[in-house]
């Protein structure tokens, strides 16, 4: 009796750890790809290794791109919110076309990002600061501190979660500009 119950609890555990690695490659995988602009805010955590923390342009969305419902009063942490990006001019960067507490239809340019309103001391007045789960970046021992200009090649699924696929430092994936940087 005990072996068969460790024997299905161990079968469990690696369901569930299969099940997470395949819904986390197929995201990446299938996911709509878009490029953001960003730059570094906190370079190292001590308990968990060496990090980038990300810091969007998307991530201060204006109080007036908020359209369904407008927003007359503030959006308290923790809510979630809908944000529509689409690419601005000819950089190729995705930008905040508008935004809502209430999911809705993209259109034919945009991809919808699912985030959490959070409070921020780096959070811009007039403008709600929304974390969308790409704001850490783990990076290889000793590489956490880039110099140059970040953006983030994101894939997003249809249901708005997004996931890093790659940074680029200046141009060059993360792993290649620490590389150069190191000589």
């Amino acid at each position: 009796m005990k072996t068969k119950l460790f024997i299905l609890v161990l079968a469990l555990q690696s369901v569930w750890l299969l099940g997470t690695v395949f819904t986390q490659e197929r995201a990446l995988r299938v996911g709509q790809i878009i490029l953001l602009e960003t730059q570094p805010v906190d370079p190292r955590d001590l308990l968990r290794g060496d990090y980038v923390r990300l810091n969007y342009k998307i991530s201060d969305v204006p109080r007036e791109k908020f359209f369904a419902p407008p927003l007359t009063f503030d959006v308290s942490p923790g809510t979630k919110v809908f944000v529509a990006v689409a690419p601005a001019g000819t950089n190729q960067f995705y930008e905040v076309a508008r935004a809502s507490t209430e999911r809705f239809a993209p259109a034919a340019n945009e991809v919808v990002l699912r985030g959490t309103a959070s409070q921020s001391w780096r959070n811009r007045a007039g403008s709600v600061h929304v974390e969308y789960g790409l704001e850490q970046y783990f990076v290889a021992e000793g590489t956490g501190n880039p110099r140059g200009k970040l953006t983030v090649l994101a894939a997003v699924t249809q249901s708005g979660r997004a996931n890093i696929k790659e940074v680029f430092v200046d141009g060059k994936p993360y792993a290649e500009a620490m590389k150069a940087e190191a000589r």
